[in-house]
């Protein structure tokens, strides 16, 4: 499925976050804001194809900013996370394999937001898939409200314990501004720093 869409996206992230909208009001305010910020730029927002949640909410963000959202969604998933019919293009595919491999080919880099075990999954999947050679994409891990205080903290951990090296821990940057975050990406992603539409 396939809205129209007046120009070709600048820059193109992939944010992984909850179809819940969490507990704290801040988790949807802060999904909003980066869906805005990629739209307002000219960016392009790839995400898993949910309606509900953080999902839906970054989602309609970039949206409603004059972004193109692509929405990657498996077939089993349509209803029960509500697919968003509203995405500039909805790509329903059969398997979770096949989601997550269109959603990094469409992206130039990739941001967890909070979210529940799926996003972990998604997030330390392309940390994984960076580390060993397989992209050289940005990934980011927006620690909004302390969120991730307790995983970052287990992380060094690992570091610690040896079974991780500084080096891999450097491939994630981590920041707890959004718009500061997404900037660091866009340029580590190989884009110039983007400027809002309006400002062009």
């Amino acid at each position: 499925m396939t809205n129209q869409h007046p120009r070709p996206p600048n820059f193109s992230i992939c944010v992984y976050c909850g179809s819940r909208a969490g507990a704290e009001p801040a988790f949807g305010q802060v999904a909003a804001q980066v869906g805005r910020w990629i739209g307002e730029r000219g960016g392009q927002l790839v995400y898993g194809g949910g309606r509900s949640g953080l999902m839906g909410q970054v989602a309609d963000a970039a949206l409603a900013a004059g972004g193109r959202v692509i929405g990657v969604i498996p077939q089993a998933l349509v209803e029960r996370e509500h697919a968003h019919r509203g995405c500039t293009e909805l790509l329903v595919v059969q398997t979770m394999h096949e989601r997550k491999r269109l959603m990094a080919e469409h992206a130039d880099a990739f941001l967890a937001l909070p979210g529940g075990i799926g996003t972990f999954e998604e997030f330390f999947e392309a940390w994984t898939w960076r580390q060993l050679g397989y992209h050289e994409k940005p990934v980011g891990l927006l620690n909004q409200a302390g969120y991730y205080d307790a995983m970052i903290e287990f992380l060094r951990h690992s570091v610690d314990a040896g079974f991780m090296e500084e080096a891999q821990l450097r491939m994630v940057t981590t920041h707890n501004h959004p718009h500061r975050l997404l900037e660091a990406l866009v340029h580590a992603a190989g884009f110039p720093t983007p400027m809002r539409l309006d400002e062009i």
